[in-house]
């Protein structure tokens, strides 16, 4: 073989991440440890797309289910509506349930200040987020994992300066806190004579990725509306945590929505060939933001398994790790990767 071609088997191998239950490395490969061993880079290919379903990402099928959720100006009602529905979804045999982007308030740069809740140190008082009690007590009541869409918070600092997040609380079935999540990339857009809207008048961005270890399925990864235009977050997510799912909180409007929701949606589930929840608000034309609703999962192979309309309504899936290797098997893109030509985003984050 040409010292071209080794080159780029080496970098194939030495890049190839190997994921265990705690930790991501990457292994030296052991046909360089003998003069003996000369597979071809094809042979080598179809040898660890063949292995792909040795350690699954999803351990067993699991149903998600996206509730879609009308919020008014109400908090509490909110709070006990979101009750209800997570423990609908429950009932139909739902393990992890997916709240809303801000489902707990009306969206908009003119609610964040007035409905957001002091989250540090954790955990706070009742008296200082409601909203993480009412989530922390839902999860344990319906016997779920709970992603709770995403809630204003706001921090205070030592000179009395307050800051606000849009952030995500993620919940075991004791009602333990697993993640909280602020968004990262944040809502500023202008299209002229449609929407104009920018989260950084009032918003500050998170400065942190997530990935949450459910210990039964595997991981997921979680990110919020506007993150999804950023194919990063759910490459690292996929490549170097090894997530079977990427979930998205999100609020799309009838201008970005018919245009992206879906094909984004797709796309991070092609991108990474896992599976992707969408959740949005439903539509409700009597608020200030009208939101898109169309909450969906999609399959690693990008098909939408199901999809709401913009009422409101829970949409259910069963996911399935064998769907994951079998996708991986029959377009072995993980194996594929030429990061001697570019770099792997997932080994130079923080």
């Amino acid at each position: 073989m040409r010292p071209s071609a080794w080159r780029t088997l080496r970098s194939v191998l030495a890049s190839r991440p190997v994921l265990s239950s705690t930790s991501i490395y990457y292994p030296a490969s052991p046909f360089f440890c003998t003069k003996t061993s000369t597979p071809t880079i094809t042979q080598f290919l179809r040898k660890m797309a063949s292995s792909s379903g040795s350690s699954p990402l999803l351990k067993k099928p699991v149903k998600l289910a996206c509730v879609q959720l009308s919020s008014g100006s109400d908090k509490a009602a909110n709070l006990s509506h979101a009750r209800s529905k997570v423990l609908e979804a429950a009932s139909s045999g739902a393990k992890i349930v997916v709240l809303p982007e801000c489902f707990n308030s009306p969206y908009g740069c003119q609610y964040f200040p007035s409905y957001a809740e002091q989250l540090l140190p954790s955990p706070p008082t009742p008296e200082q987020s409601p909203s993480y009690h009412a989530l922390s007590s839902m999860a344990k009541e319906a016997n779920v994992y709970l992603i709770g869409g995403s809630i204003p918070e706001t921090v205070t600092s030592e000179n009395g300066d307050k800051s606000y997040y849009n952030a995500n609380l993620t919940f075991s079935p004791d009602g333990t806190l697993l993640s909280s999540y602020r968004k990262v990339h944040l809502f500023d857009i202008d299209i002229p004579g449609k929407i104009t809207f920018k989260e950084s008048d009032v918003l500050s961005p998170g400065d942190h990725l997530t990935v949450v270890d459910l210990p039964e399925y595997g991981k997921v990864g979680i990110a919020i509306c506007y993150d999804i235009r950023f194919p990063e977050i759910a490459m690292i997510a996929a490549r170097k945590s090894g997530v079977f799912a990427m979930i998205y909180p999100g609020a799309f409007n009838l201008t970005t929505g018919p245009l992206h929701w879906r094909l984004l949606g797709q796309a991070r589930a092609m991108d990474n060939q896992i599976y992707v929840a969408l959740c949005s608000p439903a539509r409700d034309m009597g608020a200030t933001y009208h939101a898109w609703g169309h909450s969906l999962i999609t399959d690693p192979m990008a098909q939408v398994l199901v999809e709401a309309e913009e009422g409101e309504t829970i949409v259910s899936a069963e996911l399935n790790g064998d769907t994951i290797a079998e996708a991986r098997k029959g377009i072995p893109i993980t194996t594929q990767r030429r990061f001697d030509v570019y770099p792997d985003v997932s080994r130079v984050t923080k």
